[in-house]
């Protein structure tokens, strides 16, 4: 019902769900909690939220701090990303390593991002939507991340739509990582 595979970062996962298609059109289950629990995947998820993002839209890199951090997983279901993570865990064997994977909506795939990971994705299509399901509640004080410029990825756009606050994030070297 699942494929799930390792990534090159430690706990990072592409989640395929199967789709069922015919005449009508398609139906995609996203979660199974007995399955991601047995691939052991956090099943505690608290909030889920989407986003609308034009082409070339840049968003990242993002995560919440303890205690607020959380495990997520990020699908998108219609448009196509770039989605990108980089690992902010000192102890792991990954540290400061980046990778990224293509989500289209034509082809459900998802990432799991463990807690201590930054998030972001570049729109690659005119419109891309993402679902978001995590597993604490948005605080405020704690949302936060490092600036996408400074992770080693080589974007592939010259001039990406980029929010003020995400163009106000330390660089990856100059933070202070928590996790």
């Amino acid at each position: 019902m699942f494929e799930i595979e390792e990534s090159p970062l430690a706990g990072v996962k592409r989640v395929t769900p199967r789709t069922a298609r015919d005449a009508r059109g398609a139906f995609t289950k996203v979660f199974h909690e007995d399955l991601f629990a047995k691939a052991g995947l956090r099943t505690d998820f608290r909030e889920s939220y989407y986003s609308t993002s034009r082409k070339n839209v840049l968003r990242g890199m993002h995560f919440q701090t303890p205690p607020h951090d959380h495990d997520k997983i990020v699908y998108c279901l219609s448009g196509a990303v770039l989605d990108v993570v980089v690992d902010l865990r000192r102890a792991s064997p990954t540290f400061g390593q980046h990778t990224a994977f293509s989500l289209d909506g034509a082809s459900p795939a998802g990432v799991y991002i463990p807690t201590g990971c930054a998030h972001g994705f570049l729109t690659l299509t005119d419109e891309a939507l993402l679902l978001y399901s995590v597993t604490s509640v948005y605080a405020p004080n704690n949302d936060t991340g490092v600036r996408w410029d400074t992770i080693g990825f080589d974007w592939p756009c010259e001039a990406p739509l980029i929010s003020d606050r995400d163009l106000s994030f330390p660089a990856l070297a100059d933070f202070d990582t928590p996790f």
